[in-house]
């Protein structure tokens, strides 16, 4: 809780601590006064920073937000800053035990009436978005994907405002004229799918990857399940699949887990395989005239209310700072407490940031079995890092520790954060469907790509992603909506950012009053009367993980 009297300055994240988080840059010599205790500051502690609240000799457990999060490495003093030279990474063992998890329900009142317009699909499933999609079964059919994305998005009106190409156009003309091109000024311009011929039809997806060959069948298999799932993605009106023919992961499999995830699967489905076709111009053609025939179709559907229940919210950070588990976390984690209360869905991924965190949520599955799947896959995956010299232990990058993530611990506590305080009704190995109202634990890397790869994989139909350093991260098949931690992102990266967190920080607004805005901006964007700037521009980001190399 941020006093008046302290609020400029610094915050505890949970009695137990013995640090302090800056809330703006403090001085060496300065005297900071919080819950009746008097600190002086011994070093210029920047702001998202921590210092010790307490002198501490080597090897003492140091702890944040409540739990273990770091070991000293030496003995530290009073109002002195943590940093990598001091701490090191430490979390306490984890292991099932018997509770009674008891969760205090936000009062959704305000809420309990309000639908969102989205698409009701035959098998009950409701989208946020209507989009065409295309999929190849392997990396060699890439580059006609390249082909036809150019073709239909310019034509059909889906394509990134054209301010790009008009800019080196002047360029190319001052060049030719023999005038120097620092004379010529960039226009911005945000724009895009103004002339959108189909209404109903949100984009037209490509999910060029690089994977369905080369790789191990085990690979080509895990590839396959993620594509299904995609392709069965309530946010799906119709998939075009281009193939080779020769490759790993073959057109058959592909239906087969197609089918496996949705046995009564209707959506119009075209299939082309390079090696069964007269010419690769005859192949492209062939797909676009086929797909052109499923835009009109699929564009026949209309938005149509539906229950907050009906959505499925996927929370994620990358880019993270030392506010993300101060402001932007803990307000998106009250947004999810609020869907699972409307009996909604909500997805926590990322298991390299679970680390240190993972006892309470071990505490908090509503089964004995899906704690023990949670410990396995965590486990396991941990040990699968390690075989490859590394480990969840070196996860913050380098961009994480400058803006005060000092420890994985650090980092993960607080990125636990986004997903609220309910209980956990099912814990989902990567590409399984989130079947089960409530909330979720996905296993997916930490990486932003990845992680959202997956999330929409288990069936997210909106993201929040939050960021305190900023990242042009999105899906092609779920909207992603970005959440900053501080004002001055928001600010300087206003054309990535959606929702500004900063007030939190300022002391202008609490962490519930951002939560039901947060909620708020999704209902507006599941009913396509907003729209994310990572969908305004385009940034469809999707990589398949492969086990056991990525945090």
């Amino acid at each position: 809780m941020i006093t008046t009297a302290t609020k400029r300055f610094v915050i505890e994240m949970h009695p137990k601590d013995n640090v302090l988080v800056a809330l703006s840059n403090l001085a060496a010599g300065q005297v900071v006064e919080h819950n009746g205790q008097v600190y002086h500051i011994v070093e210029p502690i920047q702001s998202k920073h921590k210092f010790y609240t307490e002198d501490l000799d080597k090897g003492a457990a140091v702890y944040m937000y409540g739990v273990l999060v770091g070991t000293t490495q030496q003995d530290v003093v009073k109002g002195s800053l943590v940093s990598t030279s001091n701490l090191h990474h430490a979390a306490e063992p984890y292991a099932y035990r018997a509770t009674e998890y008891q969760w205090e329900k936000p009062a959704v009142i305000d809420f309990a009436n309000k639908t969102f317009n989205g698409f009701l699909r035959s098998d009950g499933q409701v989208g946020t978005a209507n989009y065409w999609l295309f999929i190849p079964t392997v990396f060699c059919e890439n580059r006609n994907l390249d082909v036809i994305k150019e073709a239909l998005h310019h034509k059909l009106g889906y394509a990134v405002s054209d301010k790009y190409s008009k800019y080196t156009q002047s360029l190319l003309e001052a060049y030719e004229n023999g005038t120097p091109i620092d004379a010529v000024d960039f226009t911005p311009s945000n724009t895009p799918h103004v002339n959108r011929v189909f209404k109903n039809v949100d984009g037209i997806k490509f999910l060029n990857h690089s994977g369905g060959c080369g790789g191990t069948r085990a690979d080509a298999a895990t590839l396959s399940a993620l594509l299904a799932a995609y392709a069965n993605h309530p946010n799906v009106g119709g998939i075009t699949v281009l193939s080779l023919g020769c490759q790993h992961l073959q057109v058959q499999d592909l239906k087969n887990d197609i089918h496996k995830r949705a046995p009564n699967f209707n959506k119009p489905l075209y299939i082309f395989e390079q090696q069964q076709t007269e010419s690769e111009e005859a192949l492209v053609a062939s797909a676009i005239k086929k797909t052109f025939e499923g835009l009109i179709e699929i564009n026949k559907f209309e938005r149509t209310p539906a229950p907050l229940s009906a959505l499925t919210l996927g929370v994620k950070c990358g880019g993270s700072d030392g506010f993300s588990g101060v402001s932007a976390n803990p307000a998106v984690g009250y947004a999810a407490d609020l869907l699972v209360a409307l009996g909604g869905k909500v997805l926590l991924a990322e298991f390299p940031e679970l680390c240190g965190a993972e006892q309470d949520l071990v505490d908090r599955c509503e089964t004995e079995a899906s704690a023990n799947k949670f410990i396995e896959l965590m486990r396991s995956y941990d040990a699968l890092a390690h075989k490859v010299g590394s480990g969840f232990h070196m996860n913050p990058s380098p961009g994480n520790i400058k803006d005060g993530l000092i420890t994985d611990a650090i980092k993960s506590a607080g990125a636990a954060k986004k997903g609220g305080t309910s209980p956990i009704v099912d814990v989902l190995d990567y590409t399984e469907p989130a079947t089960k109202p409530g909330l979720s634990l996905v296993c997916t890397p930490g990486n932003d790509v990845e992680a959202t790869t997956g999330k929409a994989a288990a069936g997210a139909t909106l993201i929040l992603f939050t960021t305190g350093l900023g990242t042009p991260t999105g899906n092609p098949v779920c909207p992603v909506i970005k959440v900053a931690t501080n004002a001055s992102l928001a600010k300087r990266m206003k054309d990535i950012i959606d929702i500004d967190c900063g007030p939190i920080i300022s002391g202008e607004k609490t962490i519930e009053q951002m939560g039901i805005e947060i909620l708020e901006y999704c209902i507006k964007a599941a009913s396509g009367e907003i729209t994310p700037k990572a969908v305004l521009l385009n940034q469809d980001d999707f990589i398949p993980w492969k086990r056991g190399v990525s945090l």
